[in-house]
């Protein structure tokens, strides 16, 4: 994947949600997101603001646990989506600094977050974004960190192919379904059925727990489509 600015990528993805959000009616802010479903999507925006204020401010726990990202959205229970957007513009300056001079982590937090409010509001949109292949990458990385004694797998997308270790031909596990659905499988984001329903090869239910990269496997099948 070199060659992908990440910065401009958050940045791009930023600008996606902002255009996505800004003129939400409030019926449409207080959708469930099914993603996340203990959040509205104006929590989820004010997680994502919140996320980005903290990472600026040093505060940023390890695990992103769920005490911090509660705080995010309870500082900002009063305000509206425009003032969250407001507050989210503001702090792009000091964000984009902040990653040139740290790491990019946050791309990952906007890519996912991103599909998770185009779910909710029924707005499929930036499913093959270099962005969103950078962090298909970088969870491909930590699957394979999480899958110990366990044979190789294989992803095999329209496009993308990834082998956890050794060549397609030796892996226990081959899952095949399109790039973005595995990019969402990677981030949590697809149920045990979904997988199930991808396998060309092997068994998967050894895996599963491999796969529960970001929290628990969902507990219904997600779509963004």
């Amino acid at each position: 994947m070199s060659g992908i600015d990440e910065i401009e990528e958050w940045t791009r993805a930023q600008r996606r949600v902002i255009d996505l959000v800004r003129d939400l009616p409030p019926e449409r802010s207080g959708l469930a997101v099914p993603a996340c479903p203990d959040w509205t999507v104006r929590d989820l925006l004010s997680h994502m603001v919140g996320l980005g204020a903290d990472v600026v401010r040093g505060d940023e726990p390890d695990d992103h646990n769920e005490e911090w990202t509660a705080r995010q959205i309870e500082r900002r229970a009063d305000d509206d989506v425009a003032t969250l957007v407001a507050e989210w513009e503001s702090l792009t300056g000091p964000l984009r600094t902040w990653m040139a001079a740290h790491t990019t982590r946050p791309l990952g937090d906007v890519i996912i977050h991103e599909q998770d409010l185009r779910g909710a509001l029924g707005e499929p949109g930036a499913q093959h974004t270099a962005g969103l292949h950078a962090v298909r990458e970088r969870f491909a990385g930590r699957l394979a960190g999480r899958l110990g004694d366990r044979g190789p797998v294989a992803l095999v997308g329209d496009g993308w192919r990834w082998v956890s270790a050794g060549s397609e031909s030796d892996a226990a596990l081959v899952l095949r379904t399109t790039d973005f659905e595995l990019a969402r499988a990677l981030v949590t984001r697809r149920s045990a059925d979904q997988l199930r329903s991808w396998v060309e090869r092997g068994d998967v239910e050894p895996y599963l727990e491999a796969f529960a990269l970001v929290g628990p496997l969902p507990d219904r099948d997600l779509t963004e489509s």
